[in-house]
């Protein structure tokens, strides 16, 4: 029974899912422009998109390390509640 259940699953878990994923990352993108700080942003898009560790990012912009590792975590909970509430509207197709 279990592997029957397995074999179910993979099956679903190997559909194209690619429209939904573009879908998430456009509103992912929008959720970075609309939904966090421009300072959340920065850090978030320094420690993701550029790939520094906290500690660079604070010599970058004269801050504390303290400082970076509360403001992306900030962000990551506004992005995470902005996916959380909103998934529904990310995966519905629009217009």
């Amino acid at each position: 029974m279990y592997a029957a259940d397995m074999a179910v699953y993979a099956r679903a878990m190997a559909e194209d899912n690619s429209q939904q994923m573009a879908r998430i990352k456009h509103n992912l993108v929008r959720a970075l422009q609309e939904d966090v700080t421009p300072r959340q942003r920065q850090f978030l898009l320094l420690y993701y998109g550029e790939r520094l560790n906290m500690r660079q990012i604070g010599e970058r912009l004269g801050v504390d390390k303290s400082t970076v590792s509360r403001t992306i975590k900030r962000g990551e909970a506004r992005l995470r509640r902005c996916l959380r509430y909103g998934a529904e509207a990310f995966l519905t197709p629009s217009g």
